[in-house]
């Protein structure tokens, strides 16, 4: 059944990558996918039955922040990919007024146990905060059909990046950037 799931899977990426690569062969060049809206106000994390490295947290709580939300989940080859960028991000900084927060939404049912996701923790060096969405309760606030996907939100709470899958990571970071040289 998990053969069968994985090529089905596999089929359908496929499918999207051609579907979304068409605009950028025809020229087109605006933006391919949109999940929560750029300058939506972002939503808060809800249904989350375990932080870890944290307090639970709130979007309001973090006004005045630039907050990266990123989702991910460890059993997710791509997502995996992203962590190292996410955790540099973080620690270059987290002391200038950047906080991540990881949201880990299971795609799997072994993703769901709060020892395993200690452990991806632990093996990959995360320190920041990380939610464990179990029920995709967050995921379906933020509109969020990916794994891996990174939002910045503003110090106002407004989503004005967003972006799917690995890569960008320049752009990420000169986002970030920006931000934070603006209330400095």
């Amino acid at each position: 059944m998990i053969q069968s799931r994985r090529t089905v899977l596999t089929t359908i990426a496929g499918l999207a990558a051609a579907a979304l690569a068409a605009p950028v062969i025809a020229g087109d060049n605006r933006k391919l996918l949109q999940v929560v809206d750029a300058r939506a106000t972002a939503p808060d994390f809800v249904g989350i039955t375990k932080w870890f490295n944290s307090a639970p947290l709130s979007i309001g709580d973090l006004r005045g922040k630039v907050v990266l939300v990123d989702f991910w989940t460890y059993g997710c080859y791509n997502c995996v990919n992203t962590l190292p960028y996410v955790t540099k991000l973080y620690e270059t900084y987290k002391d200038k007024g950047l906080v991540v927060v990881g949201i880990h939404t299971p795609e799997f049912p072994f993703e769901r146990s709060a020892g395993n996701v200690q452990a991806a923790l632990k093996r990959h060096g995360i320190t920041y905060p990380v939610a464990q969405d179990n029920e995709s309760a967050t995921w379906n606030a933020w509109r969020n059909q990916y794994w891996p996907a990174q939002y910045i939100v503003d110090q106002r709470g407004t989503v004005v990046f967003s972006h799917v899958g690995e890569g960008q990571y320049d752009e990420i970071e000169r986002t970030v950037r920006r931000l934070l040289s603006a209330t400095s």
